[in-house]
This record gives structure tokens, sequence and C-alpha cells, in this order.
């Protein structure tokens, strides 16, 4: 597993305690693409955390983009995400 991904992880599991965690590394299928050329990455992502209990999609969302703070500005180009919780899995 490449180091931006761990580093995703690590920032995930600090902030939001998943469950379950899943991050694929999407991004050589996007080789070429512009956001590629720049050296963001493309990621599909699925996290499972009790800190979405209650919480409605793009709240979720903001909490993740949140968690990955700069990252999303300079290092992930392209995120897909499925966050749930615990009794949505």
């Amino acid at each position: 597993m490449n180091d931006r991904v761990e580093r995703i992880r690590a920032r995930l599991e600090s902030a939001l305690q998943p469950v379950r965690l899943e991050i694929r590394d999407d991004s050589a299928k996007h080789a070429g693409h512009a956001g590629a050329r720049g050296g963001g990455g493309h990621y599909i992502l699925t996290i499972v955390s009790p800190a979405f209990v209650n919480r409605s999609p793009i709240e979720r969302h903001r909490m993740v983009y949140d968690a990955l703070g700069d990252m999303m500005a300079s290092e992930i180009h392209a995120l897909s995400i499925d966050a749930r919780a615990p009794d949505e899995d």
C-alpha cells in the first residue's frame, strides 16, 4: 500500500474511529487526466463509523473532508465516498 493511502487511513482512523475502512487507489486508471498530472490521486473510500450516526450524507462527507484537511487540496484529486453508520453496514 502506498504512503498516501496510509496517510489517508491514519487521518480517518484518528478523526472518525471507523469500525470498517477500505481505501482503493484508483489513480492508475486516470493517468494523463489533468488532476493526475498535477499529482492528485483518485480514491474510492468505504467508511463505517459510529461518528456518522444521525448524520446526513452531506454531513458525513464534510466530516471525511475535514479529517483529510490539506490532502484534499493537494494530494487528492477525486474521492468517491461511501460513508455509513454501523447499523447501515
